[in-house]
């Protein structure tokens, strides 16, 4: 009788312990997961009691709740809806968000730890609960101009602070209106979000962090700051000068943009080989260099490192263990490589900044409804890949692709203006992608800017970087300056 009980025992033990594991794990371990579950109508209900926080450009509110007259008591609302879209994302009645509204959910719903005892004060004083405001890096001058500027193109527009590394513009193309998916009628959410998803062009994607294009001769900063930097070479090492590269191993070969050699000569130095963007000399000089000094500053330059903004960027990738004829296409920015816009900011942010890349963010501050502050921006490295002295060679090398090079249409008169095009390819067929990226003024860098024009502007494989990418960097280096 005795075993017997204590058999019973035993098992009743086992049935407390796992009821004890299980609500352990629902209680706290799954309890943001369920709290988040468009099915957990609770918490739509709770979440629309509080009046979410304002997000903040200069001020003034790109995204508010105001008070409505039905069940869910506030409605999300986005004053310039289209403009910023791709900053504020969408806040949709249980059918999810994104972007800032939600990388920074818990400060502006006011669920934030630090948001708690202010939450509990309000509910005992009979007070409205509130969110947080944030305040954005954005400029909405430098963000009007670079919306205006990329007009119809499918594309993106990244401008940067290299000194400190705050966003000044952020613009993704096709864009949507955010107050579409804000209605208080699930199904109308649910048809818009389709309609969306199925959409050409993508307008749910943030083009500037979750978008990967093969960089093309953007690139090419990288592969000559490690040949100055990492190969210990000088802008006028040599290269030989052909008009058609056969690669090692293979069928294919590289020809440059123009299809002839790299100016006059037998032989082309870096210098002449960055200013007019030949692609021959820099697959030969990837391949001299070996994958690892070109990987080991791709690496610096922040390809294949995590980052978040708040939102999450999409890893730039530059591969490994390629072959001698990927490399060569590696080498200017073809074959396995692709970068976001962001990333390709940071190139030029790095060459301004003398060497250092700032951390980038679209975060200015954050703030309680009493007014205290939660969140400061604070100026950190990212990274520095390059010495100051390799900074100021390729900044000449790029304020010469402006001034007599590939890159002639970013020009700006009065202002020195640094910067190198792209114009990558995707395969048979296929429309190119179109690139700028720079700064200004060169001397004294207010602003790094990164372009890039998807499906070919519409021109298939006849449009370049120089031709469309570069005059809408110059509308967006020209709102900076003349502030």
């Amino acid at each position: 009788m005795t075993r017997e009980l204590k058999r019973v025992s035993v098992v009743v033990f086992l049935m407390f312990a796992t009821l004890l594991v299980s609500t352990t794990i629902i209680q706290f371990f799954q309890a943001d997961n369920l709290s988040g579950d468009a099915r957990n109508a609770r918490s739509i209900y709770a979440g629309y009691d509080t009046e979410r926080g304002p997000i903040l450009v200069d001020g003034q509110p790109i995204a508010m709740s105001v008070p409505t007259d039905d069940e869910y008591k506030y409605q999300r609302t986005y004053p310039q809806g289209a403009l910023y879209s791709a900053v504020t994302g969408y806040y949709t009645l249980g059918q999810g968000s994104s972007q800032i509204e939600q990388s920074l959910n818990d400060y502006l719903s006011g669920t934030s730890d630090s948001q708690f005892l202010d939450y509990l004060n309000r509910l005992v004083t009979g007070q409205n609960p509130q969110g947080a405001s944030v305040e954005l890096t954005i400029d909405p001058v430098v963000q009007q101009a670079a919306y205006d500027a990329l007009g119809s193109y499918q594309g993106a527009v990244v401008a940067i602070e290299p000194s400190t590394g705050r966003i000044l513009a952020m613009v993704s193309k096709p864009d949507y209106d955010p107050n579409t998916l804000a209605v208080h009628d699930t199904q109308q959410v649910i048809d818009t979000y389709d309609q969306l998803l199925a959409a050409p062009g993508d307008p749910l994607i943030n083009k500037t962090i979750n978008d990967l294009n093969p960089p093309g001769s953007t690139f090419k900063i990288v592969t000559t700051a490690a040949a100055l930097q990492n190969a210990g070479l000088s802008v006028d090492h040599t290269e030989p000068n052909l008009a058609r590269l056969q690669l090692p191993g293979s069928d294919s070969s590289v020809a440059n943009a123009g299809g002839g050699t790299c100016g006059s000569g037998d032989e082309v130095t870096i210098a002449t080989a960055f200013i007019l963007s030949c692609n021959i000399p820099m697959a030969e000089l990837g391949m001299e260099m070996g994958e690892s000094a070109l990987a080991d500053m791709a690496s610096a330059f922040g390809f294949g490192s995590e980052l978040s903004v708040p939102m999450d960027v999409s890893t730039s990738v530059f591969p490994r263990g390629l072959d001698d004829a990927q490399l060569a296409l590696a080498s200017f920015g073809q074959g396995s490589d692709v970068a976001t816009p962001l990333q390709i900011a940071m190139l030029s942010a790095a060459v301004a900044n003398g060497g250092t890349i700032m951390t980038p963010t679209l975060v200015d501050e954050i703030t309680a409804p009493d007014l205290s502050v939660l969140e400061s921006f604070e100026a950190t490295e990212f990274s520095t890949p390059l010495t100051s002295v390799t900074a100021s060679e390729l900044s000449q090398l790029m304020v010469d692709a402006v001034e007599s090079g590939a890159a002639t249409n970013a020009r700006i008169d009065g202002v020195s203006v640094a910067g190198k095009t792209g114009t990558a390819e995707n395969g048979e067929g296929d429309p190119y992608t179109l690139w700028f990226t720079g700064f200004a003024p060169a001397d004294n860098p207010q602003v790094a800017v990164a372009v890039v024009v998807e499906d070919g502007g519409g021109q298939g494989q006849s449009g370049t970087g120089n031709e469309l990418a570069a005059p809408i960097a110059k509308r967006v280096l020209e709102a900076v300056l003349s502030k």
